[in-house]
């Protein structure tokens, strides 16, 4: 017998779909964090988009981005400049992820809310809290799993660090 998970407004999600949901929020952020940045871009679909603002920027109304890519083109060329042409100071993430919020769209597509706060550890050993927000993502299902078709990476602070090269 198959579980269903219900939120107040809408249709059940299967509890299967809800753990592949919760296994690809992990996995998403243990990839940034483990610095295998290379295989962010395969957890989008083909023409999936990233966008990094803030929350004065949504609630303006303004689509504006700090961060914009369209499709996995545009995620690889992030990663390949990020390895190749962008300096900075070296450090590492580590992300801390509330539950996740499922809500069926239709067949096959999920609207997702997470939060999240992401650490960032500098060579010095020094870390510091670096960013807090949500993540709003819609997903699609693909044959191995479900994949991020938008993500929308929400910061509570307007002030944001011109470090700001790694993905979140």
């Amino acid at each position: 017998m198959q579980t269903t998970l219900r939120t107040a407004s809408s249709p059940a999600v299967r509890e299967d779909v809800q753990a592949a949901i919760v296994r690809l929020m992990a996995d998403y952020a243990h990839a940034l964090d483990d610095d295998e940045l290379e295989s962010w871009p395969d957890f989008f679909t083909d023409d999936g988009t990233y966008r990094l603002t803030t929350r004065e920027n949504v609630a303006a109304g303004l689509p504006v981005g700090i961060i914009h890519c369209e499709g996995r083109g545009m995620l690889r060329d992030r990663i390949a400049a990020l390895r190749t042409a962008n300096i900075f100071e070296p450090h590492c993430y580590t992300h801390v992820l509330g539950p996740s919020r499922v809500a069926a769209v239709g067949d096959g597509i999920w609207r997702v809310r997470s939060n999240f706060s992401v650490y960032r550890t500098f060579e010095s050993g020094e870390s510091r809290l670096y960013g807090v927000g949500k993540y709003l993502d819609i997903l699609h299902a693909q044959g191995d799993g479900p994949r991020l078709r938008e993500r929308v990476v929400v910061l509570d602070s307007r002030c944001v660090d011109v470090l700001t090269v790694i993905p979140l």
